[in-house]
């Protein structure tokens, strides 16, 4: 095998982690926010949220060699209304850390649609390939998605106790976000495109 085929073979396997890896790097952080939370309050649990978030990172990059873009930012996100909470002594700041990414991952998919610029393509594209009108309502249908999350986190943070929030970061967020990729799948099988540009 040249060296070439084995940087081809490399990348494609490198694409494909596990679902059970990449489940557990997305939750193990959220795991370590409720736990520290639980023993140690909400500044603790802070800390120990962006230690684990940048842990998670680098097992990423270790497995796979490269981030995507929606962890990536949301570890920036992180790491910086982290630092204003621990700085401040507000948690404020991470309270509102979900409501501003999911702002930004839905202002940024409709708004690339409405300039027929579609950014879901970029993010997905090397995992699934679909018809142009399949991106567009699956971009539509994430990017509502994102903002609606955006609208609960505000008011679930603005409305129950720290701890009831932690918990609905914890075991309420992720879920649904599962729950509604799956929900995708008719959508992505209808619109699916074999390699080839068959359909």
């Amino acid at each position: 095998m040249t060296s070439s085929e084995t940087t081809k073979a490399g990348e494609t396997s490198l694409r494909r982690m596990h679902p059970a890896t990449k489940f557990a790097l997305e939750m193990g952080p959220l795991a370590v926010f409720f736990i520290a939370n639980a023993k140690a309050g909400i500044y603790v649990a802070t800390g120990a949220f962006m230690l684990a978030t940048l842990i998670a990172l680098a097992v990423m990059w270790v497995l796979a060699r490269k981030i995507a873009v929606m962890p990536l930012v949301s570890a920036g996100v992180v790491l910086v209304f982290g630092t204003l909470t621990l700085v401040l002594q507000d948690d404020h700041f991470i309270k509102m850390k979900p409501t501003l990414v999911n702002a930004l991952f839905g202002i940024a998919l409709l708004g690339g649609l409405a300039v027929k610029k579609p950014l879901l393509p970029y993010v997905l594209g090397d995992v699934f390939e679909l018809t142009p009108e399949g991106w567009r309502v699956l971009t539509i249908r994430w990017g509502v998605f994102f903002i609606l999350m955006a609208v609960v986190n505000e008011i679930v943070w603005r409305s129950v106790s720290t701890d009831a929030w932690v918990a609905f970061k914890t075991f309420g967020y992720l879920p649904l976000t599962l729950v509604f990729a799956m929900a995708q799948m008719p959508l992505m099988t209808r619109h699916g495109v074999e390699p080839g540009g068959k359909k």
